[in-house]
């Protein structure tokens, strides 16, 4: 929240400060309802990313003072954990593992179909907000490789032909 100087009538200049973000009051009420510790730093990110769904970066200044640390502090630990998102994401994640088994099953071919198919690279969102596509690094599915997750579902060897039906199911489900 930066300053910015406003003149009165009589010619003074009074700092005035701008009304918060509601992305700055959210931070600020999860803060407090941390009780302010440094220590609560990941439940204040994960309060913030269900709230929100991601950690504006304009928080992080807010944060820093309300816990006492610096804003690099609070940068370093929310850039060091993947699921933390910084910017807004699609109504659906879709994580697709790019570890080694799900390498040595086609999981490079996936992706470029994924891309191609959604009209986004890997980390972007699609042009209507619906999809957002993620690489990761292990789902603990090896024995079905490739897999992706959406959301919170699991899925297993996942060819382009079925990355379809997956991304039609959610696309006919957002049109219901």
């Amino acid at each position: 929240m930066a300053k910015k100087a406003v003149k009165q009538t009589n010619g003074s200049r009074v700092d005035q400060f701008p009304a918060p973000t509601p992305a700055e009051v959210a931070a600020l009420a999860s803060c407090a309802r941390h009780g302010n510790k440094p220590d609560e730093l990941l439940e204040i990110f994960h309060d913030l990313q269900h709230q929100l769904g991601y950690v504006p970066d304009a928080t992080l200044p807010v944060i820093a003072k309300a816990l006492n640390r610096s804003r690099a502090e609070i940068y370093g630990v929310l850039t060091f954990y993947h699921e933390f998102k910084r910017h807004p994401v699609g109504k659906h994640v879709v994580k697709i593992c790019r570890a080694e088994a799900c390498q040595s099953m086609g999981t490079d071919a996936l992706c470029q179909h994924a891309e191609k198919s959604l009209g986004t690279s890997l980390g972007g969102t699609t042009a209507d907000g619906m999809v957002t596509i993620e690489q990761v690094f292990c789902l603990g599915n090896c024995a079905l490789s490739p897999a992706i997750m959406v959301g919170e579902k699991l899925y297993g060897k996942v060819d382009p032909k079925r990355f379809d039906e997956i991304i039609g199911g959610l696309e006919k489900e957002a049109a219901e």
